[in-house]
């Protein structure tokens, strides 16, 4: 069973789309859309911005919606998903996908996300870090036992969590998972406590605008970052894209549930193979393939 996979915000990279807006008419044409809706030349940062520009959470996560889109047109109905699911972000993608939004409507809400997460960030010091080499049950016990805001944000595969809280508690309870035998603690270079309670504020303005649109049914189940299950009815799809932004990401319980519901080849649409290596830390039989 075929399984379309999506990346999250991190994938970006100087030059992203820019093979594929060469590729054909059909995808200038989609970068063109892009451009209008978001009313600035995302297509001129994706193909010619810096690092810097590209790291901006209003322009990130936009770009990577749109170059995981522009990859799944090109592959233009070649095969079909029997299941999809995405990393943080990368729901959006994945229910363009699975057509219960529309590119329109995904690159809408993928941008009011993004700018109320940034506004989130500006309000709020917040922080990241993964966590190598310690099992997913002793990092979450240890955080809901630490005096502080930090909770376990990314279980992304076996022995790699992302924590996300308050930045001062984040560096302190790094020093806690040092002593617990933490092969590495690592601070990531993001601008703010994705999946914490410090987006409550963007999560009160993207659900505005979830609940402003409507959702057709799904072609195949999406598998949500919230509680890693399968998903078909549109009403609990939105409550879950509203709860994620606040929730921890369930990927390695995503991955396990839909391998255990038939699933036996991963394809990822977007830059870069990251979810392809997290899969197969996850399960080394499976196979797993970048769409380009």
């Amino acid at each position: 069973m075929n399984v379309f996979i999506f990346p999250g915000q991190g994938a970006q990279f100087p030059g992203m789309g820019l093979d594929a807006y060469k590729s054909s008419k059909k995808i200038k044409s989609v970068f063109d859309e892009a451009d209008e809706i978001l009313g600035f030349k995302l297509s001129k940062i994706m193909f010619e911005g810096s690092d810097d520009e590209l790291k901006q959470t209003k322009v990130t996560q936009p770009a990577i919606f749109l170059h995981s889109i522009a990859e799944l047109y090109l592959k233009n109905n070649e095969i079909k998903p029997d299941f999809v699911a995405g990393h943080s972000l990368g729901e959006f993608s994945a229910l363009v996908a699975n057509n219960t939004i529309s590119f329109a409507d995904g690159l809408k809400l993928v941008s009011i996300r993004a700018k109320a997460m940034q506004k989130a960030c500006e309000n709020n010091k917040g922080g990241m870090a993964a966590i190598l080499g310690l099992d997913d049950e002793l990092i979450e016990e240890t955080c809901k036992n630490f005096e502080g805001n930090v909770v376990a944000a990314n279980f992304n595969c076996p022995g790699q969590v992302v924590i996300s809280g308050d930045l001062d508690n984040v560096k302190l309870i790094c020093e806690k998972f040092n002593e617990l035998g933490a092969r590495r603690s690592l601070l990531l270079p993001v601008s703010g406590a994705f999946h914490s309670e410090l987006m409550i504020g963007a999560k009160d303005e993207l659900s505005e605008a979830i609940n402003n649109i409507s959702l057709q049914k799904p072609s195949c189940p999406i598998y949500q970052n919230v509680n890693g299950k399968p998903e078909l009815h549109t009403d609990t799809i939105k409550i879950n894209l509203i709860n994620q932004l606040t929730s921890s990401v369930k990927w390695t319980q995503s991955v396990k549930n839909m391998i255990k519901d038939g699933a036996n080849n991963f394809i990822e649409f977007g830059p870069g193979k990251v979810l392809c290596g997290l899969i197969k830390k996850v399960d080394r039989e499976v196979n797993v393939q970048s769409a380009f």
